[in-house]
């Protein structure tokens, strides 16, 4: 990579970035030309410097607060191998990896990679928003929704079937290499950027006034795999299927529920019992997925993505938008019975 593939850097906006150092510091600070300081936790450490190296607000906290300041308009996290990544706007305006995935599959026009190679399909795994999907029905690109496990994005793009994917936790990636790149993410991000002038805000506003919104969380609750087995008797039976439900003034009818099966396209094989799904008529998404194994059994994550296609609404904050869906998840799942809590353990 290299500042000719990108525009001038001195149409770049401020930003900091935090860990991957040797590669942020060549690619950011000696190639593009930003501050030596733009480059914070770049020495690499075997302990991370006490720090996890995941990339999202939890954390990231550091980069967050230092975002909240309000001196830089991009602020970028990276996992240890940069392969993930966080991009926050002015003042830590959060952007979630479905809607980063989204915004840069509307903007292929301004990322010189694309220019270049064109567009053969987007994908995102299964738990990931629909965000992505909307672009894809606007501008007649096929969507892949697939199992969480990268290979099968790699077995996409082996077949010359996908060009741009991302995953809930913070992986996006490209078919100019078999694997997520978050480096990459965040320099077609700055393209964005300096191609329509605005601000990392602004590009999400114009984005949700035309696609509307896809609210968007994920948590953690503690290990019930009896829980997990009678909501997937509660799908089988299907009493659920047009029933209603309210939350705080806001009602959600369920149009179908199932354990998410992906069939590969490309060689044919079927991964089954990938997560369980409760589609709502809006558009609406409750999914949970066992995560991890043991004699205990394994973690409820649980996904929570709630659609607004209301212009005014669209603008709200997002854990008030999304209560009334996570309210209802509660109840549908029945976590503080089996729990004995009302709440998750983690929110990412």
């Amino acid at each position: 990579m290299c500042s000719k593939c990108f525009a001038p850097h001195e149409v770049f906006p401020p930003f900091l970035v935090l860990v991957t150092g040797p590669y942020a510091k060549r690619i950011f600070v000696s190639e593009l030309g930003a501050e030596a300081s733009s480059v914070v936790n770049g020495v690499p450490l075997e302990d991370f410097g006490g720090h996890h190296p995941d990339p999202n607000l939890t954390y990231a906290a550091d980069l967050v607060e230092a975002m909240k300041k309000g001196d830089f308009d991009l602020g970028a996290a990276f996992d240890g191998d940069g392969d993930r990544n966080m991009v926050l706007g002015k003042k830590a305006f959060f952007v979630t990896p479905s809607d980063s995935l989204a915004v840069l599959a509307n903007n292929l026009e301004c990322i010189p990679y694309f220019k270049k190679s064109g567009i053969k399909g987007y994908a995102r795994s299964m738990p990931t928003a629909g965000a992505v999907d909307r672009v894809a029905e606007v501008t007649g690109k096929k969507i892949y929704e697939t199992p969480t496990g990268w290979k099968y994005f790699g077995n996409l793009m082996d077949a010359g079937m996908l060009s741009l994917c991302g995953e809930e936790s913070f992986g996006t990636g490209s078919d100019h290499i078999r694997e997520k790149d978050g480096i990459w993410a965040v320099l077609a991000w700055l393209s964005v950027l300096a191609n329509k002038k605005m601000s990392v805000e602004e590009i999400l506003l114009e984005h949700w006034q035309k696609f509307g919104r896809n609210f968007f969380t994920s948590c953690d609750a503690e290990p019930c795999n009896k829980m997990i087995a009678e909501l997937e008797g509660v799908m089988q039976s299907q009493k659920l299927i047009k029933k209603s439900f309210t939350s705080l003034n806001k009602s959600y009818a369920v149009s179908n529920m199932d354990n998410f099966e992906y069939t590969d396209p490309v060689d044919k094989s079927v991964a089954s019992k990938q997560g369980l799904r409760i589609l709502f008529e809006d558009g609406s998404r409750i999914v949970l997925r066992l995560s991890g194994t043991g004699s205990s059994g394994a973690t409820v994550r649980l996904y929570i993505d709630s659609y607004e296609k209301d212009a005014e609404k669209i603008k709200q904050p997002a854990q008030e938008v999304l209560k009334p869906l996570i309210n209802i998840a509660l109840e549908i799942t029945k976590m503080k019975e089996y729990t004995g809590r009302d709440a998750p353990t983690v929110i990412t």
